[in-house]
């Protein structure tokens, strides 16, 4: 299962060209997962097509830009290398899909998760039951996810506020990799969304835009670092 899935992330970043479409894009696509519990799952629908064209303008990739939508108890998870996850509320994971969404992040898949304010108590309770072994970890501003094509020196950047906290990025290390990558007090997901929705000055989007390609592009580089 892990040699299948980093095969689909390397003929990604050849760019699959025996694998285009008519438009020039490949058939592999960022996925939005769908879980239970109450939380609105589908929160901020114009971010993802956004982000995927933001990553194919300005990192060369070939990502289709209608992203797919997954269960988390899907076999189907396995086929997308960079899940997103966002909402305001409750998360719920039956026994099954915890050990689906286990078995992916071990195997080679990487989360997102992005907290659009409400999710945080729910969201740690959840990934503590995929998990149990395993302690958010605070990830330093030298981290390599914050310094892909874009250089972020301070870490995330703040795109909408709320509590007046700053954001904050923690991950889940598995055998030193970054397996799920936890954006909170931030909001990254509503700056990539279209800019009417939140009408956020077009810098404050340039800045969520290149950080959620950041994301992307360590999601699919990969990188092993000790913490």
């Amino acid at each position: 299962m892990k040699k299948i899935l980093w095969s689909i992330l390397a003929l990604t970043l050849m760019q699959a060209s025996t694998y285009r479409l008519q438009d020039g894009t490949t058939d592999l696509r960022l996925a939005l997962l769908k879980y239970n519990g109450g939380g609105d799952w589908y929160a901020n629908p114009t971010a993802l097509p956004n982000l995927t064209r933001f990553c194919n303008l300005h990192l060369g990739m070939a990502l289709n830009p209608d992203y797919a939508t997954v269960d988390v108890g899907s076999p189907d998870l396995f086929n997308y290398p960079f899940i997103h996850m966002t909402g305001h509320g409750n998360v719920v994971f039956s026994s099954g899909e915890i050990q689906n969404l286990r078995k992916y992040l071990i195997g080679g898949g990487f989360l997102h998760i992005d907290d659009n304010y409400g999710m945080d108590p729910y969201i740690r309770t959840a990934m503590k039951e995929v998990f149990p072994d395993l302690e958010w970890i605070e990830l330093p501003f030298e981290h390599p996810i914050y310094h892909q094509t874009f250089d972020f020196k301070s870490g995330l950047p703040k795109i909408h506020e709320h509590d007046k906290k700053a954001p904050q990025g923690f991950g889940l290390l598995w055998e030193g990799r970054l397996i799920c990558y936890y954006t909170f007090e931030c909001d990254l997901g509503d700056g990539w969304e279209d800019q009417d929705v939140h009408n956020d000055p077009k810098d404050v989007r340039e800045k969520a835009l290149q950080m959620g390609a950041n994301i992307v592009q360590y999601a699919f580089t990969g990188s092993e670092v000790k913490l």
